[in-house]
């Protein structure tokens, strides 16, 4: 999966993923107003929000990404109706050519992290395997160790898969236990030794694992220290746009060549018309694909 992504932010010359993770309050008005009165205040309701919403920001996004990231949380608050979203939206971005990351950070024990391998394993059902989910990638929470991670493996190595395991995360609160001194080295340098470990497991053909990591791009000093650390470990990378970050804190992230990332923005991209005041919000997607133009110009000021 890593060598996919690495050859289409090559064909794009664009290392931007973009968080479909809407909320309730960045959909507009019209598009609210319509399904609310077709469907009522109902959970059916939101699900066709989201799913008109992130299917006009694909129609004008596509060409110029090669992946989206889908934060699952956002669609299962809403139950089935809320799946049924986030599955179809899974499928409309496939059927542009795009890869599909499912942000779910999953980690559990091994028998329970064998089942949510299925999101990109998929599951045999009376001899027949089924992919229900048809994600790409997703990411994982590596605090019960190996157990959790062992399950992906597998379909990282059969079926061209990939996992983002958490080592430096954007949020503010992470160092409570990330940087927290064991032996005289913070705990997420420990996290990143176990990932390159990991990640020997399921080398792609470019240099980089299929064992990815997520490193936050509101480290900067900490991001470059692990680009060091983590020479074949590809980084996703948030808290670009909204969360403060910009280029120049992760000019760092990347190799020499320029290449090792890919960078998230999903407020800042998604919902960039209710800052940008020259977009009405009928044009929305329109905002996106302004706001996509404009963070690839700053990033290829660093790469």
């Amino acid at each position: 999966m890593i060598d996919r992504l690495m050859a289409q932010i090559e064909q794009k010359q664009n290392p931007t993923v973009i968080g479909l993770d809407p909320t309730l309050e960045m959909i507009p008005k019209f598009i609210t107003q319509e399904m609310l009165e077709t469907y009522g205040k109902t959970a059916k309701a939101v699900g066709k929000m989201l799913l008109k919403f992130n299917q006009e920001l694909l129609d004008q996004t596509a060409d110029l990404v090669p992946a989206v990231k889908l934060q699952i949380a956002m669609y299962e608050q809403y139950g089935l109706d809320g799946i049924a979203a986030y599955l179809e939206t899974i499928s409309y971005a496939k059927e542009m050519g795009l890869l599909v990351i499912g942000d779910v950070k999953r980690g559990d024990i091994a028998s329970t992290a064998a089942a949510y391998a299925a999101h990109i394993g998929g599951v045999a059902i009376d001899g027949v395997r089924i992919d229900p989910w048809k994600e790409d990638a997703v990411t994982l929470n590596p605090y019960m160790g190996f157990d959790g991670i062992k399950p992906f493996i597998t379909p990282c190595k059969e079926l061209d898969k990939g996992i983002f395991i958490l080592v430096k995360t954007s949020n503010p609160s992470g160092g409570e236990l990330q940087d927290l001194i064991s032996d005289g080295k913070p705990v997420y340098e420990y996290a990143a030794e176990l990932v390159s470990q990991w990640g020997e497991l399921a080398m792609g053909e470019q240099g980089y694992s299929k064992v990815a990591a997520v490193v936050g791009a509101t480290y900067k000093e900490q991001g470059e220290s692990l680009r060091e650390k983590m020479p074949h470990t590809f980084f996703l990378v948030p808290g670009y746009g909204a969360q403060g970050a910009s280029a120049k804190d992760i000019g760092g992230y990347f190799d020499r060549h320029g290449k090792g990332c890919i960078i998230n923005s999903s407020r800042g991209i998604i919902a960039a018309y209710q800052k940008d005041k020259r977009f009405e919000e009928r044009h929305f997607a329109e905002a996106a694909r302004e706001a996509v133009l404009l963070m690839k110009k700053d990033l290829g000021g660093v790469i």
